[in-house]
């Protein structure tokens, strides 16, 4: 393997979250019946126009300022033809020689590198409509057609072949995926289609400028997905230029259940596609003025809420990097920390039980249960001494169940911590007198023999003693 070198560049469609479609103003909203979401125009039927919805176009540049693109002061429509079943007029409109932006990049982070990685261009296209197989795509006996997301606003973002392993594909689409999510052009919801990503895959010798033949990977519906079919693939064409053989120019599909990816057709060009200005839409002269507009009006974006995080809060670079990584979880995060002012504390708790709670249970932190002022009530609860650590742990996950306020919950089970002196001792002694065993180990050094009866404590106390003290008393009887 280190013989070669790995070359990928991604192709990633993004479903922007507009009102209506791109050129018609039928809904862009996902889901419904098959064929509702379609007008004449969507469909291509004879004597009808586009008209570029504004929307799309401030989408886009809104995205490719967020990506560190150039705004073109021209850009235009171009029809990009070809015939296949979920393309209603056998032209996608899209665009080619003049996208709307180009030269943008953004950083990606791989064990403990950082890495820059091109984007050669961001453009703006109609989606097709949704073809529904009966089965896998490669064995199907007949597929049907959904028009619904025909026209559909979608940006295409373009990598340059900047990345070198499946690992740094999947952090690539990572930092992508939250950039975009973060201006909010997109929900990035890969399970409806809002995002899809396409992968070009080729290896090399190391060492070598010249690059191998490629093969686009289609059809992956998840970043694992993405991982495991680029690493597939690398070590396929590997073996296929180790014993000799050549690598042919095509596009392959992944079949998720069998691991593998499938040869599905040789591989375009672009004048395959005889690529022609649209006659219908006229070019765009882009007002800087309005670029700058929108260029203000961006967010704080995932880098610069991670350095703050860094700075502003003390936290750790990873605390930082994991938090930033949605938007929902970083404003979750800030509203905790806005109402229990120790960061770090509820950073644990959000990396910690709530990530694992939230998974349990398959869902995510726009879903949680747990309102912000919630945990930090019990942070404040658990910050008072009125409940442990371990207590902690079981109010919070009864709050997930249920919804409640944490002092609720404590009330409700009478679970408030004893920290009363004389109530701990009392226990301290009766455990003491019942364990003689783990006395002598204690005293004969074995301190494990410590933990032991601690623990027969908090049993005793079923988990309410105050631990510090439960600790102080014992260690004092015991010396």
């Amino acid at each position: 393997m280190t013989q070669y070198e790995t070359v990928i560049g991604l192709e990633v469609h993004v479903e922007l979250k507009t009102r209506s479609k791109i050129f018609c103003d039928s809904t862009a909203e996902f889901g419904n019946e098959p064929n509702t979401h379609v007008c004449p125009v969507c469909m291509g039927l004879p004597g009808v126009l586009p008209v570029v919805n504004k929307n799309v176009v401030e989408y886009a540049i809104r995205a490719a300022l967020a990506l560190n693109c150039r705004i073109a002061s021209f850009s235009k429509f171009d029809r990009k033809n070809y015939y296949y079943p979920d393309m209603p007029k056998n032209y996608q409109i899209s665009q080619y020689d003049l996208p709307i932006a180009e030269h943008g990049y953004l950083n990606i982070e791989v064990n403990g590198e950082t890495r820059r990685i091109g984007i050669t261009r961001l453009h703006m296209e109609e989606d097709t409509g949704k073809l529904v197989h009966q089965g896998n795509i490669t064995t199907t006996p007949f597929s049907l057609v959904d028009y619904n997301r025909a026209g559909v606003p979608l940006i295409e973002i373009v990598s340059e072949p900047d990345l070198r392993s499946p690992e740094e594909a999947y952090e690539y689409l990572n930092k992508l995926k939250a950039i975009i999510q973060y201006t909010g052009v997109s929900d990035c919801k890969m399970e409806e289609g809002s995002l899809r990503c396409d992968a070009n895959v080729s290896v090399r010798p190391a060492g070598s400028k010249e690059f191998g033949t490629k093969t686009e990977i289609k059809n992956m519906n998840s970043f694992k997905a993405l991982q495991k079919a680029l690493t597939y693939e690398v070590e396929r064409q590997i073996e296929v230029v180790e014993d000799g053989g050549r690598i042919i120019q095509e596009t392959r599909t992944w079949d998720e259940g069998k691991g593998v990816t499938l040869s599905m057709r040789s591989k375009e060009y672009a004048h395959d596609y005889r690529y022609l200005p649209d006659p219908d839409l006229v070019p765009m002269v882009i007002d800087r003025e309005w670029v700058e507009d929108i260029k203000r009006s961006l967010p704080e974006l995932p880098d610069d809420r991670k350095e703050r995080y860094v700075s502003e809060f003390g936290l750790p670079a990873y605390d930082a990097m994991v938090l930033t990584n949605t938007k929902e979880l970083a404003d979750y995060f800030e509203a905790c920390v806005a109402a229990y002012s120790n960061p770090k504390a509820v950073s644990n708790w959000v990396m910690g039980d709530l990530s694992r709670l939230l998974n349990a249970n398959n869902t995510d932190i726009t879903s949680c249960p747990i309102k912000p002022e919630q945990l930090a009530a019990m942070l404040q609860l658990l910050e008072k001494g009125t409940i442990s650590g371990k207590i902690a742990k079981t109010v919070f996950e009864e709050m997930f169940a249920s919804g409640k306020d944490a002092e609720t919950i404590v009330k409700e089970k009478g679970l408030v911590q004893i920290s009363d002196e004389g109530a701990i001792a009392a226990i301290v002694d009766d455990v003491i007198a019942k364990n003689q065993k783990s006395v002598e180990d204690f005293r004969a050094g074995k301190d494990r023999a410590l933990g032991f009866l601690v623990g027969q404590v908090m049993k005793a106390s079923r988990g309410k003693a105050n631990p510090e003290l439960v600790n102080k008393l014992l260690k004092e009887r015991l010396s």
